[in-house]
């Protein structure tokens, strides 16, 4: 516990009660109280830097909150220090008649050169895992849902605000977190390790889809389309590939002066992006089900040539929306949202190469990680990660493993 310890975490929560019960005596507000307050904010563990909003039921009244030992709150948030050693913070929440407590665990940052699992998980934050054993580490709490996460140079870390438009920035030496401004309503995220540059999806800038760039402190933007989602990196030919799902298209880009070069139309809401450079090809996934216009959704693969013609095409599938390519294997894995499976698919003819792998509810934007031999598959629905070696196809031990509230994405740090 440190030097906050037993006897003095109760002395400070027999204080706040003592207040509580003050604040009971006075008039009430316009709204009951009710007697069952409860804090419903997640315990952690929870790394310095970011803040938390805590989440109180039970009531309608205007309330008092307050911690106790590390941390400061600031309206109905708690800011989490950065910390040395592991320690725990007591938030009261208190209305007249009423007051809750709950305990939050705080950990030191993980060191500069440790490898991380890092998970974009929409209703959490971005939360860190240990590679081997998956154990949480430690969770980053963003004023903001993340959509997706990457690494850069030094491990620094970037999730985009899918809700805002801001994109969130953690340095690992020294740690900090901060927010850089200016991305709209971003995607999917995308760090060119050459450049330093940061490539940011824009589901909606004034009606219209983008693609903003940061570097070296300057923010660069190009329209798209109409609802730009899909972002993936040619980085050894500089070119950006984005799909605008609500115009039925794709844009290659070029990555260094950010000039549309051309644009070819695809499949129906073209999402997931899929990118076998060597083979100069590109997979586009058809984010339909079986109740829109197009009876379901599909995999397409497109030759990267002037004319960008078609190469293949799959069967039907019910809601297909991310997809990864295993290129030792020459196989994809698309993940369905509605059925729960992924995907195996023939990299050539886009044929079943095995029968789809149980995941877990609501799987999104699968990762393989060529490194460790993984398939890492974030499922929203069930607050996990399902992780299946690449040679069995069968889930490792204790896969799915828990992570934060509605994970969206995955990536490991080099």
């Amino acid at each position: 516990m440190g030097s906050f310890g037993i006897s003095k975490k109760f002395a400070a929560v027999s204080a706040l009660v003592a207040s509580v019960t003050f604040l009971a005596t006075m008039p009430r507000a316009s709204h009951d109280a009710g007697a069952s307050l409860a804090i419903s904010t997640p315990p952690g563990p929870y790394v310095g830097g970011g803040v938390i909003p805590i989440e109180v039921s039970g009531t309608n009244a205007r309330l008092s909150v307050s911690a106790v030992g590390p941390g400061t709150i600031v309206g109905n948030r708690y800011r989490v220090p950065a910390i040395a050693e592991p320690l725990d913070a007591l938030v009261v929440a208190a209305v007249p008649n009423a007051f809750a407590i709950a305990t939050l665990h705080l950990v030191p940052p993980p060191q500069p050169g440790r490898a991380l699992v890092a998970v974009a998980a929409y209703e959490s934050g971005i939360v860190l895992h240990d590679p081997k054993t998956f154990h949480v580490v430690g969770i980053v709490p963003i004023e903001g849902a993340p959509g997706d996460v990457a690494f850069g140079a030094g491990g620094t870390i970037y999730a985009p605000d899918t809700d805002g438009t801001q994109l969130f920035r953690v340095d690992r030496a020294p740690w900090g977190v901060s927010s850089l401004p200016d991305v709209m309503l971003g995607s999917e995220v995308a760090v060119d390790a050459e450049s330093g540059a940061v490539f940011v999806s824009n589901r909606d800038v004034e009606g219209r889809g983008a693609v903003t760039r940061l570097l070296h402190g300057e923010n660069m933007r190009v329209i798209t389309g109409t609802t730009a989602e899909g972002l993936i990196e040619d980085v050894p030919r500089r070119k950006l590939y984005v799909g605008n799902i609500n115009s039925d298209d794709v844009v290659e880009i070029d990555a260094d002066s950010m000039r549309i070069l051309r644009r070819f139309h695809t499949l129906p809401r073209p999402f997931g992006l899929a990118l076998d450079g060597p083979r100069r090809t590109l997979a586009v996934v058809s984010n339909e089900n079986a109740e829109m216009p197009e009876r379901g959704g599909y995999v397409a693969t497109y030759r990267l040539d002037a004319a960008g013609s078609l190469l293949a095409r799959s069967a039907r599938l019910s809601f297909p929306v991310g997809i990864a390519l295993d290129a030792s294997r020459q196989r994809y894995f698309v993940t369905d949202e509605d059925d729960g499976v992924v995907y195996v698919l023939d990299e050539r003819t886009l044929k079943p190469r095995h029968a789809p792998l149980r995941a877990c509810g609501v799987p999104w934007m699968p990762h393989v990680d060529a490194a460790t031999q993984r398939l890492l598959v974030p499922c929203a629905r069930t607050n996990a990660i399902a992780v299946f070696d690449l040679q069995t196809l069968r889930q490792i031990s204790g896969s799915p493993f828990p992570t934060g509230r509605y994970p969206l994405s995955v990536a490991l740090s080099g």
